[in-house]
């Protein structure tokens, strides 16, 4: 990546290799906890990653330790708040969360504790999330004067249904992992062991495709289903036809009738 790993207070980015990278919400002794610098942190890593992904493919995004993935927003830092100054710092939770949904590199949340409040909304901003059996999620504004403002009353009900979405937003209860997958808010479930090697074999695996091909899909999902079918069938033909131009497109063809694994360079 083009910057230094260490340079960030509040994250730990830990290359795997040239295509994969572990981000790690990294403040353990305040249980990840989401303050202002943690969301700086999150705009300018995943902004510059969208204006210059270089060989990175996939990003792995989970938490230091095995209690939380985000307990949320950091309370402590908002007590005794001004108006002002709270809807200064929420601006840029509000750029977190659309450098997250529109990094064009494929995300996968590796959910492996608590992910409470504007942690469940981190998580909903993913692509897709596997999660530990002791996870646990909520969005809990509602118990405390406010609402989800971090896309989860935009991202949750995209995925489980608005029904299962208002019950869960406006009672504020927490749901299991086990739950969450049986919703369709987490994809798979496993032994916390298990957790990051299994989000990085599928990362690995989406890094073998070919890089264009991937980001190309991923917005043509994203952004067609917010459209009516035939306007996404537009979006999507339009994203199709940058890859037929493409090297790796020929590379693909290619190496499939020779009968070998395709090296794909993302041009």
């Amino acid at each position: 990546m083009n910057q230094n790993p260490s340079a960030f207070e509040t994250l730990s980015i830990e290359p795997v290799d040239e295509h994969v990278a572990v981000v790690r919400l990294n403040r353990p002794d305040a249980s990840n906890a989401l303050n202002t610098q943690m969301g700086r942190d999150l705009v300018r890593y995943f902004e510059d990653v969208a204006l210059d992904p270089k060989t990175l493919r996939c990003i792995v995004l989970t938490g230091t330790g095995e209690k939380a993935f985000c307990a949320g927003g950091d309370l402590k830092e908002r007590r005794g708040m001004t108006d002002e100054a709270w809807t200064r710092q929420h601006v840029i939770f509000e750029r977190m969360v659309r450098a997250l949904i529109d990094c064009p590199v494929p995300i996968i949340g590796a959910v492996n504790g608590a992910a409470y409040g504007g942690g469940c909304e981190i998580a909903g901003c993913c692509d897709f999330l596997y999660a530990a059996e002791s996870a646990r999620f909520a969005l809990t504004e509602v118990t405390l004067g406010i609402m989800p403002g971090g896309g989860g009353t935009q991202t949750l009900p995209r995925a489980v249904g608005e029904r299962r979405a208002k019950e869960l937003i406006l009672t504020g209860k927490p749901f299991t992992s086990a739950e969450a997958r049986e919703w369709g808010f987490v994809n798979e479930v496993f032994p916390q062991p298990e957790l990051l090697p299994s989000a990085l074999a599928a990362a690995a695996r989406i890094a073998r495709n070919a890089p264009i091909s991937v980001r190309q899909a991923k917005l043509s999902i994203h952004r067609g289903l917010q459209l009516s079918l035939r306007d996404g069938l537009v979006l999507e033909i339009e994203a199709y036809n940058r890859m037929v131009p493409t090297e790796d497109r020929r590379e693909g063809v290619l190496a499939f009738n020779e009968k070998r694994t395709p090296n794909f360079k993302g041009r």
